[in-house]
């Protein structure tokens, strides 16, 4: 029985990565930091987000968030969740995914354009930390 051939993912053009990158860092460093990154209350017991960032892997960028652990029996002094996956599809449109508790990636829009998706990721309640 012969297998279907593997359909290949379009090229990422460079000057799309430049742009995605661009906005994407934006809207980081002006809407979720100063939304996400508070400092942290005195003694604090629980995991709060220090840090939230973007960055390339293979073709998708992806939004992350650095969480401390304060408390005494943490594992690790702080560790990376990723929350959100933008991966182009084709000149103009991309989709987004959020990664659900389960580990798996669910991609809930499959032809925005790059400002809908980051309006969405800003907006939409599936990328709130």
């Amino acid at each position: 029985m012969k297998m279907p051939k593997k359909v290949a993912k379009p090229s990422l053009p460079e000057t799309v990565k430049v742009d995605l990158e661009t906005k994407a860092m934006d809207l980081i460093e002006n809407v979720l930091k100063p939304r996400y990154v508070i400092p942290p209350k005195p003694n604090p017991v629980y995991n709060y987000i220090v840090d939230v960032f973007g960055k390339w892997n293979r073709g998708y960028f992806y939004f992350i968030a650095t969480y401390a652990c304060p408390g005494p029996n943490a594992l690790s002094s702080s560790f990376e969740r990723k929350f959100a996956r933008i991966e182009f599809v084709s000149v103009g449109k991309f989709t987004l995914s959020y990664l659900r508790h389960t580990g798996a990636w669910m991609t809930i829009y499959d032809s925005l354009s790059l400002d809908d998706s980051l309006k969405a990721i800003q907006e939409d309640p599936w990328f709130q930390l």
